[in-house]
């Protein structure tokens, strides 16, 4: 009965002291937490789930131990903005992911997403099509920034009332050199037609082939392997 009273005093005490330091330590967006910060939450659990878990443990340290990690997290936090070298020290540099349509697979594999988890991000911010994407980076915290390509022309079909079927969606027919037929089928269409496709932009191994897709107007766009080497501007945080 006496541990189940500790345990009651210890969340009726601990509780607040992390209201009191996670407002100190200032407004962050869960989602959003820089890899410093999320170090501290991670620490600030253990530390605090051992201490109600555990009546054993001496009470005094831990509320010791949250209110100095709280502290470092201002501190930090501090030198960040003071000095932008320490913010690079301690988190992740943005990374191009996508550039003028293309996936960049030595940098998806940097940043360890794969083509599936930025086509998913992508639909997140409303891109259907990844040759609708200037330019996409992944940030410092792991969300997706896109900037999309501007309109190349000033009057569009809506605007002339022409219906017309939309290729503001696009299906991976090709995923890291493997080809998807199932989509191929949904669409009417065979790995022969693919192959004579490729052939027509010099490409005859689709193994060659990083990621392939094709929208409703059986358009293909395809990112090769050796684009990983293209030249993108330089991303600085």
């Amino acid at each position: 009965m006496s541990d189940i009273l500790i345990i009651i005093a210890r969340v009726l005490t601990i509780l607040p002291l992390l209201l009191i330091i996670t407002l100190f330590m200032g407004k962050r967006a869960i989602g959003e937490l820089p890899v410093f910060d999320f170090l501290v939450i991670i620490t600030l659990s253990s530390v605090v789930g051992a201490d109600i878990a555990d009546p054993n443990i001496d009470h005094i340290p831990t509320i010791t131990a949250v209110i100095l990690i709280g502290l470092l997290q201002k501190i930090v936090s501090y030198l960040k903005l003071a000095n932008r070298r320490v913010g690079r020290l301690i988190t992740f540099e943005p990374t191009i992911v996508v550039y003028d349509g293309t996936f960049l697979q030595r940098n998806l594999k940097d940043t360890g997403f794969s083509i599936d988890n930025i086509l998913q991000m992508l639909r997140d911010k409303g891109v259907f099509d990844s040759r609708e994407v200037e330019i996409a980076i992944i940030e410092a915290n792991g969300s997706l920034s896109v900037l999309k390509k501007p309109e190349k022309n000033p009057v569009t079909a809506e605007d002339l009332q022409i219906d017309q079927p939309t290729s503001k969606i696009s299906y991976p027919v090709i995923v890291e050199g493997i080809v998807h037929s199932k989509v191929l089928a949904a669409r009417n269409l065979n790995e022969e037609w693919l192959q004579a496709e490729l052939t027509k932009i010099g490409i005859t191994n689709p193994k060659d082939v990083f990621f392939a897709s094709i929208n409703l107007l059986n358009e293909i766009h395809i990112s090769l392997y050796e684009d990983q080497f293209m030249e993108t501007p330089p991303i600085q945080h």
